[in-house]
């Protein structure tokens, strides 16, 4: 009997090990890159990316239960990567809530992913059954990871707190903007007092949908891909109250249309492909391309296949291209998508790769100054919480 239940227990701790393992073995797995570290750039292309205050609107390493501020040899991003890659303001997103079976194509949200995931990485108990929870726990992770970085990853939440953050950076560079964001707003739980909740814990960016239909309105991903539904139009309304950015990434086409119609402040995808040069369920049509434009909005091109159809430079360079051309400059960002389960052609040290393709795309200096950071830094500017 003793030789049993030892047996047992062994098999038990075998089996809790290999379920704490399991998270880091998926990060390393499905957040992957083309081709390892170093990454080679001409030299004219290394001086100018050591020019620029490089943004990127899109990045999931809060899902994950790694130090932001550690270096790995895993994974996209976290801090010291992203100061070698001179960024200068990074969106972090939250997830929570994903569907079994996840596709680009089709998906309920009966379903969750998250949950397991959540549990696998010892998440607080409360955050295993509420969607706010884990919203707020990843708030909290990205908060503390501020407070002890010693001043080079600082949140930002109002336009002064930016302005202070750039005046600094021009002094010395070795810092980094955070600013949160939501990957779909099933964190509120069909409640709408629940943004206030998000906006109180330094939320400044929305998205309305992820991979699956909610509360508010369709995906592009979902079943029903439809519009706003009343409370979504009441979200709407509540979020331009606040000055919360809203953001049209995987946004099904009808609520697309619907927030065009009715909002009154910049919008913004956060990541995204175009269907000019990659035709996908939630690739921007040009005529979506330009009403998100005519808003004063920008539209963060991604890293990843289904986004720009192939992982390289060339492909993203190529969407930039194109949405510039369509338009203008000024209206075109990165969303890389880095840490979302991606395959990308590079981790955050090669964005000097991304500076040369620009160049060797004819963009001039001014033009990639503002693609690669110019055109986020002007729109929080004038678009955060005054105070």
């Amino acid at each position: 009997m003793r030789t049993l239940l030892i047996t047992l227990l062994v098999v038990l701790l075998i089996a809790t090990a290999s379920v704490f393992a399991l998270p880091t073995l998926l990060d390393r797995t499905m957040n992957s890159v083309e081709s390892p570290a170093p990454y080679p750039a001409s030299e004219p292309a290394k001086q100018l990316h050591q020019q620029l205050f490089i943004a990127d609107l899109h990045d999931d390493a809060l899902l994950w239960e790694r130090d932001l501020l550690k270096r790995y040899d895993f994974g996209h991003s976290d801090l010291p990567r992203m100061l070698e890659g001179h960024v200068g303001l990074q969106v972090f997103s939250t997830v929570t809530k994903t569907p079994r079976g996840l596709n680009y194509q089709r998906n309920s949200g009966a379903t969750d992913n998250i949950t397991l995931l959540a549990m696998a990485q010892r998440w607080p108990r409360k955050t295993w059954d509420s969607l706010l929870q884990r919203a707020l726990y990843q708030a909290q992770k990205l908060q503390q990871a501020s407070a002890d970085s010693q001043g080079r990853l600082v949140m930002i939440k109002t336009r002064d707190d930016l302005s202070r953050f750039v005046s600094a950076w021009q002094q010395d560079p070795q810092r980094v903007a955070a600013i949160l964001a939501t990957e779909g707003l099933h964190p509120i739980e069909g409640k709408l007092e629940n943004i206030d909740e998000l906006y109180n814990a330094g939320f400044r960016i929305t998205g309305l949908t992820h991979f699956f239909d909610n509360e508010v309105g369709g995906s592009a991903h979902g079943l029903e891909k439809g519009g706003l539904t009343p409370l979504g139009r009441q979200v709407i309304k509540r979020l331009e109250a606040k000055s919360m950015l809203i953001d049209l990434a995987h946004a099904s086409r009808p609520l697309i249309d619907d927030v065009l119609g009715m909002a009154t402040r910049p919008l913004l995808v956060s990541h995204t492909g175009v269907e000019g040069t990659c035709t996908g369920t939630r690739n921007l049509s040009d005529r979506h391309l330009q009403g998100i434009a005519a808003t004063g909005g920008v539209i963060g091109i991604g890293y990843w296949e289904t986004a720009v159809c192939a992982t390289s430079v060339e492909a993203i360079v190529k969407a930039i291209r194109y949405t510039a051309d369509k338009v203008g400059v000024e209206h075109v960002a990165l969303g890389s998508d880095f840490n979302g389960t991606v395959h990308a052609p590079f981790d955050v040290t090669g964005l000097p790769q991304l500076t040369e393709g620009l160049l060797k795309a004819g963009f001039s200096h001014t033009d990639i100054a503002a693609i690669m950071g110019g055109n986020v830094q002007r729109l929080l500017l004038s678009s955060l919480p005054a105070d």
